[in-house]
């Protein structure tokens, strides 16, 4: 092999190894994303039950006479 094929040959190996760790990257990002996303929806789900058992209490101590304001 000369110079010239073994220059090319390494430039594309360069190449495809730099798009791979491109496509890598990008990959990441993705699931970097999605991970964030799902922590997101989780808290929001979270804060949701939350305040529909505190609206849940309330309805109990109104109903029972509990929540009386003094």
């Amino acid at each position: 092999m000369d110079s010239q094929n073994q220059n090319q040959a390494a430039f594309n190996a360069g190449q495809g190894q730099g798009q791979a760790q491109e496509k890598a990257n990008t990959m990441m990002d993705k699931a970097a994303n999605t991970a964030q996303a799902a922590k997101e929806s989780v808290q929001e789900a979270g804060q949701q039950m939350m305040a529909k058992a505190q609206g849940a209490v309330d309805s109990v101590k109104d109903a029972t006479g509990m929540n009386k304001s003094n």
